[in-house]
């Protein structure tokens, strides 16, 4: 059997729509409202820079062709000298990158460029003078003190590790799977700022994994001059003396290669356009959110009246 329903328990759809129409300024005043607060919020929002640059892995395909040809009768050996035959350079990439996201690495890279001060007490920048602006109660430049007020643990001083955290907003890596193209950018106050920080950052990580590789390659060759003067068999000291020659190239090559992992094909710019914020998309949405906040409410009050 279907069920019947009473007049007076069916939503008056003219009626609500006439009692919308009728609160229509009022609709309107209430837009106007948010829109004119998400302009003032706009306004107090300070523009944000972007800096980008395209990098490609540095090819060793010559190195590890030449080193390769010796992983089957030599992978053993190879390994306790810590030579890794088999690295390819996908791998030597993906550890970059990871590298390069890292807490101690940027840690490093905040300490080595003093970067502290710049990442967590800035708050704007005057383009005319090209000067950051420093919030004056977080950090007093003239005493070279940090004001801040936190809550303990936390220090008036920045930790590291907030530094780390802030850092690793402000900056994105991204790698096209199939051309192993990879993008880098840092977004901040400063355009100026931001490109010279992007550049640091690829000359550090290059530096890094050219003196990892320098230290690793200098133990391996120390390895295997020292179990040469050991052996007896002559077999073995021609291995060792291959493995050696191997070994000392990739050195050379460590040394001559100025960009020893990230190779730049496109170096960072400085950005004359804002990256944020988009001003106009969130007046568009915060007189949006006042329209239907305004519905909403005059919707209330009138299924509050009808019941």
């Amino acid at each position: 059997m279907q069920k019947k329903y009473n007049n007076d328990e069916l939503i008056n759809l003219a009626e609500l729509w006439q009692e919308t129409w009728r609160k229509k300024f009022y609709i309107i005043a209430v837009c106007i409202l948010f829109a004119i607060c998400s302009i003032i919020y706009t306004l107090t929002l300070p523009n944000t820079y972007k800096a980008s640059t395209l990098l490609s892995p540095v090819n060793s395909n010559t190195s590890a062709n030449s080193l390769g040809g010796l992983a089957n009768q030599l992978g053993s050996l190879a390994s306790i000298a810590g030579i890794n035959l088999a690295a390819s350079q996908a791998d030597k990439t993906a550890l970059t990158l990871e590298i390069l996201q890292s807490r101690s690495f940027i840690e490093k890279f905040i300490q080595d460029h003093n970067l502290l001060v710049p990442l967590m007490a800035a708050k704007n920048w005057e383009p005319e003078t090209n000067t950051l602006i420093i919030d004056s109660e977080i950090y007093n430049e003239s005493k070279k003190e940090w004001l801040r007020s936190v809550s303990p643990p936390k220090q008036a001083k920045p930790s590291l590790w907030e530094a780390y955290q802030n850092f690793l907003e402000r900056i994105e890596i991204t790698q096209d799977k199939t051309t192993s193209i990879i993008n880098i950018s840092i977004e901040y106050y400063s355009p100026t700022l931001a490109k010279q920080w992007l550049t640091w950052l690829i000359t550090d990580i290059n530096e890094f994994m050219r003196h990892q590789d320098q230290v690793e390659t200098k133990a391996s060759i120390d390895y295997l001059n020292k179990q040469l003067k050991l052996t007896q068999i002559s077999n073995m000291e021609n291995v060792f003396y291959q493995l050696i020659e191997e070994q000392t190239k990739s050195m050379m090559l460590i040394h001559v290669k100025s960009e020893y992992v990230l190779k730049t094909i496109d170096p960072a710019q400085v950005p004359d356009t804002k990256e944020s914020p988009k001003r106009a998309l969130i007046v568009i949405i915060g007189t949006m959110l006042g329209g239907f906040i305004a519905l909403i409410f005059i919707l209330v009050r009138y299924f509050t009246k009808s019941c």
